[in-house]
C-alpha cells in the first residue's frame, strides 16, 4: 500500500447553514498527480483552498508529511498554488513574477536571478522575461504562473482551473506541459477541474465529487470502466443508461439499471436473432470517428436514445444514413450493472430514463 503524504481526514466545511463539504477524507501519495473533478458547485476550489489555508475546516484534520497543517497559516505550509485567474502583477515583467515570490522567501539576489532563469527556460519563455502580461498571449501568461508556482519548490502545487480560460488548441499542448513538469520536478499536484477530458489524461488518481462528498476515488482507466454509480458514469464521458427489470438488458420491466459506453456497442446491419433492432436518427462527424444517435425499434422505449460510436473508417464502409434500421449486441464483459438503489437514485437525480 502507497504510503499517504497528503492526508485529508473527515472534513467537512460549512458557511452558515450551507454545507459546502462533508466528511470529506483523501489521501495523496508523493509526487502524486490528482484531479480533483466534478460539477460547478460541488465542493472542489473549496476544499482546495483549505489546503492552500486560505479557509479553515469547520471539522477534520489535514497533514503534509507528519506535519499537521489545519490550522497553520498559508504562509507555513510550503505549498504554491496557481489560481485561474493566474493572478500575474499587471504592473511587473514576466521575470519580475516569478522574482515576487521568490524575495519573500529572503534568498540572496543571485539565487533569485538564478531560478528565474531556470523557471523561465523549463516553460521556453526566456525570451519574454521583459515582457509585461498585458504582452503575452493567454497560453504564455499560464505558463509564466506555472513557473512561478514552481520556483518555489512547494511540497505541494494545488492547480485551480489553470486551463480553462484558454482555447482548446493551446489547453491540449498545456496539458502535455503541466504533465512533464510535473514529472521532471517529481512535485505532488492537486489540479481542480470539471473537465474530464483533463482529468483523464493528465492524472494519477481522480477524485470525482458532487454536493460536496467524494462519490468515487480512483485511478482514471477504473473511473471510467468501473465506475461505482450511475452519476460517476454518466459524468466521466458519454454512456448509455438501460433500465431493465432482469438481467437481461432487452427485457421489459423495470428496477435495475444497465449502462455501456458508446465505443463498446457493437454494430450490425444485417438482422441477428442476438441483436436489438434500432434506428439511425441522427449522424456526427467528429473526425476519427462518428457518433450515431439511435432509437429502439421497440416502440415502448422511445425515451431511451442509444449513443454509438463508430470509427470513421468502418462507418464510411457500412455507408451508415440516417433512418436506417440496423441491429446491436451489447457485450455482456462491457455492461455496468447498478443495484436498484442507486437505479432510484439515478432517476430522482435525472442522470437516466
Amino acid at each position: 500500500m502507497t504510503q499517504s503524504y497528503v492526508s485529508i481526514q473527515g472534513v467537512s466545511k460549512r458557511f452558515g447553514l450551507f454545507s459546502a463539504l462533508t466528511h470529506i477524507s483523501i489521501d495523496i501519495a508523493k509526487n502524486e498527480f490528482v484531479c480533483l473533478l466534478g460539477p460547478s458547485g460541488c465542493g472542489k476550489t473549496t476544499l482546495l483552498r483549505m489546503i492552500a489555508g486560505l479557509e479553515q475546516p469547520t471539522t477534520g484534520r489535514m497533514m503534509i508529511g507528519n506535519r499537521e497543517i489545519t490550522s497553520l497559516p498559508p504562509s507555513q505550509r510550503n505549498i504554491a498554488m496557481m489560481f485561474q485567474s493566474y493572478a500575474l502583477f499587471p504592473n511587473l515583467t514576466a521575470a519580475q513574477n516569478i522574482a515576487f515570490g521568490l524575495e519573500q522567501k529572503k534568498l540572496s539576489r543571485r539565487e533569485i536571478a538564478a531560478k528565474v532563469e531556470e523557471a523561465l527556460e523549463m516553460v521556453d519563455l526566456s525570451h519574454a522575461a521583459d515582457k509585461y502580461p498585458s504582452q503575452l498571449s493567454g497560453g504564455q501568461q499560464q505558463r509564466i504562473a506555472l513557473a512561478r508556482a514552481i520556483s518555489l519548490s512547494p511540497d505541494v502545487l494545488l492547480l485551480d482551473e489553470p486551463l480553462s480560460a484558454l482555447d482548446a488548441k493551446v489547453r491540449q499542448k498545456l496539458r502535455l506541459e503541466i504533465r512533464r513538469l510535473h514529472e521532471t520536478f517529481g512535485m505532488t499536484t492537486v489540479m481542480v477541474t470539471h473537465d474530464q477530458d483533463e482529468a483523464l489524461t493528465m492524472a494519477d488518481k481522480i477524485v470525482v465529487m458532487n454536493h460536496g462528498e467524494v462519490m468515487q476515488v480512483g485511478t482514471p482507466q477504473a473511473i471510467y470502466n468501473r465506475p461505482a454509480t450511475p452519476f460517476v458514469a454518466d459524468f466521466i464521458g458519454a454512456i448509455n443508461f438501460i433500465r431493465r427489470g432482469s438481467s437481461d438488458p432487452a427485457s421489459s420491466g423495470g428496477g435495475e439499471l444497465f449502462a455501456i459506453r458508446p465505443e463498446n456497442l457493437r454494430l450490425l446491419t444485417q438482422e441477428s436473432d442476438d441483436g436489438i433492432g434500432a434506428t439511425v436518427r441522427e449522424i456526427e462527424f467528429r473526425g476519427a470517428f462518428y457518433r450515431l444517435y439511435l432509437d429502439w425499434l421497440d416502440g415502448g422505449r422511445k425515451d431511451e436514445r442509444l449513443l454509438l460510436d463508430l470509427p470513421a473508417g468502418e462507418a464510411s464502409k457500412l455507408d451508415i444514413r440516417r433512418e436506417q434500421k440496423v441491429w446491436l449486441e451489447l457485450p455482456a464483459d462491457h455492461l455496468l450493472r447498478f443495484e436498484r438503489d442507486e437505479a432510484a437514485a439515478a432517476t430522482e437525480q435525472g442522470w437516466c430514463p
